[in-house]
């Protein structure tokens, strides 16, 4: 299978990752306007699904290295299955709940409270499982990542001249909610994983197969979580899955696109695990709020007719951002 050997490289996957988990979620503003989100989050689990497969039977299998992905699946002990589908089931009832807080709350409620405690608590819970890096540069660079995110949530409340100076306790509560799961996922799929990659371990899982065991993981549970998202939403009317199966196939394939997307950057993220360790891998990716705040204000323009001082309160996020990266970056 394919191994990371090198840190430069691993850093450089771990920027891909960031990338890609900040720009998934522009696919749903390219698909029609009738088509929720609910409908499009089977179509971006199901790309999840077939990504892990596809990259489980190419670079899963390949070379000398490790354990190919079938030989790994024979081999799995149970509660490292069971571990990695569980991070599966996590991440979708975290992600649902965030889509869920948003929809609520606002993106400058729900984003800092939601990502924020995602960021932090991640990185602590990843870096006791597995110390890998200076502790000092590491939960310094995600103190000012979360202050960029901070910032970014200002930004985005500058933007929202006419809402109401109150905030939703039902909205507030499903972000911290949210955040903690978010947080949680990513130790049950490392957790399953292999302590070397090049020397497998008996009975625990490559990260290819931990992904594809991950994945599944979201689809079966989209059929409890989802289903019922359907059923009682959060936000508008119910829909049902006629009304998925009534939909066009370029709706159909932008969901599909999207999940991708996302799980192209999982998947580096926890090749790169290996050689850059789960703290500093998760860190790094979970900057991509900040990513998604560049779509918006160079790409959606979303700030273009934003207040004075807005602008200053973003260059600075920028600066946050990036001195938070060099530091996560320079920790091992």
């Amino acid at each position: 299978m394919f191994i990371v050997e090198d840190y430069g490289l691993a850093i450089m996957l771990c920027i891909v990752t960031m990338l890609c988990w900040g720009s998934w979620a522009n696919t749903t503003k390219l698909t029609t306007k009738a088509w929720r989100f609910e409908l499009f989050y089977w179509d971006y689990g199901f790309g999840i699904l077939i990504t892990t497969l596809l990259l489980a039977f190419t670079l899963g299998s390949i070379g000398p290295e490790g354990r190919a992905f079938l030989d790994d699946i024979k081999q799995a002990g149970a509660s490292n299955i069971l571990s990695a589908f569980a991070g599966g089931i996590i991440f979708n009832l975290a992600n649902i709940l965030l889509v869920a807080a948003i929809a609520i709350a606002g993106m400058s409620v729900a984003f800092p409270v939601g990502i924020g405690i995602a960021l932090v608590l991640g990185v602590v819970v990843n870096y006791i499982s597995n110390p890998q890096g200076n502790p000092l540069l590491i939960f310094g660079g995600v103190a000012l990542i979360a202050l960029a995110i901070l910032l970014n949530a200002r930004a985005y409340q500058k933007l929202q001249t006419n809402s109401a100076t109150g905030v939703s306790k039902k909205g507030l509560i499903l972000s911290v909610v949210s955040g903690c799961l978010m947080g949680l996922f990513y130790k049950y799929v490392a957790g399953s994983m292999v302590t070397n990659f090049n020397v497998p371990d008996a009975g625990k899982l490559t990260p290819y197969t931990a992904l594809v065991i991950f994945a599944i993981g979201i689809v079966i549970s989209s059929f409890l979580f989802n289903s019922l998202q359907m059923k009682r939403p959060f936000i508008g009317t119910p829909v049902s899955f006629t009304d998925y199966f009534k939909g066009i196939t370029k709706d159909h394939l932008i969901g599909i696109l999207g999940g991708v997307i996302w799980c192209v950057g999982m998947s580096l993220s926890i090749i790169a695990s290996g050689k850059a360790g789960p703290a500093v891998s998760y860190g790094l990716g979970q900057g991509a709020t900040v990513v998604a705040a560049l779509w918006g204000i160079y790409v959606w323009r979303e700030f273009d007719k934003a207040p004075q001082g807005t602008k200053s309160l973003l260059n600075i996020m920028l600066l946050l951002y990036i001195g938070g990266l060099a530091m996560i970056i320079l920790s091992k």
